[in-house]
């Protein structure tokens, strides 16, 4: 099961509480990239959170060994035409996942996420762990 993969937050969520499976399937991963809106929603929670120091401290260092994949310009004219398609099938999803599905598209990788609506983004790869 090597491939390259894209987490959402969920994903990283359940890795953190120590979910068998997504710890597995990680390990079998050849190539794992966290879009730059993950580790900023993580950022959030562990802020709103009753343990911000351990939780940010999490936060820092899983960001410190795996690759941070930031928005560009090509990034946004994806997001622009996902939210339009989206729009117009009367499907509209939340603007970060937007943002995180159109990562996952411009760079070709496989999004994993718990989140089914990510099913209505034409054009990506996508797994549930």
């Amino acid at each position: 099961m090597a491939g390259k993969y894209l987490l959402d937050t969920n994903i990283v969520i359940a890795l953190f509480a120590g979910a068998r499976s997504v710890v597995r399937k990680l390990k079998r991963a050849s190539q794992v990239y966290l879009p730059s809106v993950t580790v900023g929603e993580l950022f959030y929670g562990a802020y709103k959170s009753s343990q911000v120091r351990e939780n940010v401290r999490r936060i820092e260092e899983f960001v410190a060994v795996n690759a941070v994949l930031a928005c560009d310009a090509a990034t946004a004219e994806l997001y622009g035409y996902v939210k339009s398609r989206l729009q117009g099938k009367g499907r509209p999803l939340p603007d970060n996942d937007i943002w995180i599905a159109s990562l996952a598209r411009q760079h070709g990788l496989t999004l994993v996420s718990r989140d089914v609506h990510f099913k209505e983004v034409e054009k990506i790869h996508l797994e549930a762990w």
